[in-house]
């Protein structure tokens, strides 16, 4: 046994999977059983399985098991328009999500700044989860006037779109006003929503959305698998 054996047993999984051995939502063999096929250790397999859920290839489910993790790596363009189907419809990638939630909230000064409101106003936050290909890829809340959204959970529920949602209010057109992204550890509960192990990081994704003519219509924080996503800053088709 050497000192470095849990690389060798790292890359023979990773091969496997890569080759299509062992298939997304595969259950991997114990970790008894795993030791006596490498012949190696159980720390050292330990390590190799550890080492594989922090890049994204297995995730370890507590009193489950070790399962190969489908990994849709999403090239995302953010333009003026930037739009979650329309990104990942014409690759073929099948998009869905749910709504983890809403509150009525007083808006907090960064939000209010975003929407142009004054700090404290009433203001919907709405929290949900996206997939692409039935693996969760971001989580995220976005924030809408409480005056003039007042019932937009329950209309995103029913339609399952954004887009369809403004134009039940009205609104026939919304562009992206400003987006920042910055990468950071992830926290709290996000590993388990996401599916992905403890140590890999997550990136923020903030935004406003405006109409046309520059008005503020919502403001988003997004937080997405690292090892799921390439953003790609570029203007849209239809702007150029």
């Amino acid at each position: 046994m050497t000192r470095h054996q849990w690389r060798g047993i790292r890359a023979l999984i990773e091969q496997d999977i890569m080759d299509g051995v062992l298939e997304p939502g595969a259950k991997l063999p114990t970790e008894p059983e795993m030791a006596a096929l490498y012949g190696a250790g159980r720390h050292t397999v330990r390590r190799a399985v550890a080492e594989l859920a922090k890049d994204g290839l297995l995730s370890v489910e507590q009193g489950r098991g070790t399962f190969v993790l489908a990994r849709p790596m999403i090239d995302y363009a953010i333009g003026r328009r930037t739009r979650l189907r329309r990104n990942l419809d014409p690759k073929g990638i099948a998009v869905s999500g749910e709504t983890l939630g809403h509150d009525r909230i007083m808006a907090a000064g960064h939000v209010a700044r975003a929407l142009r409101l004054a700090e404290g106003a009433p203001v919907i936050a709405t929290h949900r989860r996206s997939m692409a290909d039935g693996v969760p890829v971001n989580i995220g809340t976005i924030f809408h006037d409480a005056a003039r959204f007042p019932d937009f959970p329950e209309r995103r529920q029913i339609m399952g779109s954004t887009t369809a949602v403004y134009r039940s209010y009205g609104i026939t057109d919304y562009l992206r006003g400003e987006t920042s992204i910055h990468a950071r550890p992830a926290r709290g509960d996000e590993p388990r929503q996401l599916h992905q192990h403890p140590d890999m990081p997550v990136l923020v994704v903030r935004a406003v959305d405006t109409l046309p003519d520059g008005a503020p219509i919502a403001h988003s924080k997004v937080i997405w698998s690292a090892a799921r996503v390439t953003f790609k800053i570029s203007p849209d088709e239809d702007d150029l």
